[in-house]
């Protein structure tokens, strides 16, 4: 008779816990969120000049997700800085220097996700991105010297994929690569982008 009460107990107790769980699990990925990223950074120049730099990007991200089951929709947006800077010397005129730098980078955009685990999240995304090359040329031996800052912003799309994992309810981490194209520009140049980023965000 213990036997069947204790039976009977334990599945009284599993039927209450696992709609519990699920419902606890329905909306783990779900609301708004902020983060703070840091990652490799790789700008590559397609066109004749043939050159490509390395550096490391930062910056913060902020979105907002939704959550069906298994399947998590959410929108973005990023805003990211880079070290990647080039410098070279007597381009033009003998002691003139010339140095390219990646700046700011604006992103928007989407993601799509599947629940892997109560803790971890897979996800692809994709959107617009803006980013911003910084050129300064400076040449003290021209008459009259010769020194200059020109900002050129490319227009180009992204595609990304990635994993979160949650560290706690309101605690998570990431791992993502992503891509990004600005196509072919008016100057010459024809960028393209490889990142690698971590992340660590609070989800509200």
């Amino acid at each position: 008779m213990r036997t069947k009460l204790s039976i009977a107990a334990l599945i009284a107790t599993t039927a209450f816990a696992v709609p519990a769980f699920a419902q606890s699990q329905d909306q783990s990925f779900a609301g708004s969120h902020a983060e703070v990223i840091a990652g490799w950074d790789r700008v590559n120049d397609k066109s004749s000049y043939d050159a490509s730099r390395d550096g490391v990007t930062y910056g913060g991200n902020i979105g907002y997700d939704i959550q069906r089951g298994g399947t998590v929709f959410g929108v973005e947006g990023e805003v990211t800085g880079s070290t990647i800077s080039d410098r070279s010397s007597n381009v033009l005129n003998a002691g003139d220097r010339l140095r390219v730098k990646a700046g700011r980078d604006l992103y928007v955009g989407g993601r799509l996700g599947f629940v892997a685990g109560p803790r971890t999240l897979i996800y692809a995304k994709a959107g617009y991105t803006n980013a911003q090359f910084i050129t300064d040329y400076d040449s003290p031996a021209t008459t009259p010297a010769l020194s200059f800052r020109q900002r050129d912003n490319y227009d180009g799309w992204r595609l990304g994929a990635g994993a979160e994992f949650k560290l706690t309810d309101k605690v998570f981490a990431k791992a993502e690569y992503r891509y990004s194209n600005y196509g072919s520009q008016t100057n010459g140049v024809d960028p393209e982008r490889h990142q690698i980023v971590t992340g660590l965000g609070v989800r509200f």
